[in-house]
């Protein structure tokens, strides 16, 4: 079995990111993978679904309880194109992801600025992946927003 790379799962990220943005939603991305296969993908639908809860990485990590069958996710691996918020870095917690990858920093609201308690003490967090990239798609957003 080929072991598929961050990258790769970052860039699937960045393709859930971009759905967001041709929703109108701001273009945030996240799979979970778990022994490298990607079991859930979502992008924010706080929009859509007319519901401040309905982040990204919220999505995920149901989804991927949902298809393992439990609360707990220390196998899996969560990639999303922005720094997780309290509330998502708070379920990250609880659900006990083995790791987070995350592309670009959020200076104004998250998780890192706030608390690094918030993220469970045995959940490895990497940074920067894609960080461009990301940071790039949601300036276009915003910029487009404001016109």
């Amino acid at each position: 079995m080929e072991l598929l790379t961050d990258e790769f799962f970052m860039n699937e990220a960045m393709k859930m990111a971009k759905m967001a943005f041709e929703d109108d939603e701001i273009p945030v991305g996240a799979v979970v993978v778990c022994r490298n296969r990607i079991i859930a993908k979502a992008y924010n639908q706080t929009e859509k679904l007319t519901d401040a809860t309905a982040h990204a990485e919220m999505l995920a990590i149901t989804s991927a309880a949902n298809a393992l069958g439990s609360k707990y996710l220390n196998e899996c691996k969560l990639y999303v194109t922005l720094e997780p918020c309290v509330m998502c870095a708070g379920a990250s917690y609880w659900s006990q992801l083995g790791e987070i990858h995350y592309a670009a920093s959020d200076p104004s609201r998250g998780f890192s600025r706030v608390a690094e308690r918030l993220i469970h003490p045995k959940t490895k967090v990497k940074s920067g992946l894609m960080s461009d990239e990301s940071k790039q798609l949601l300036d276009e957003f915003f910029k487009k927003l404001r016109k």
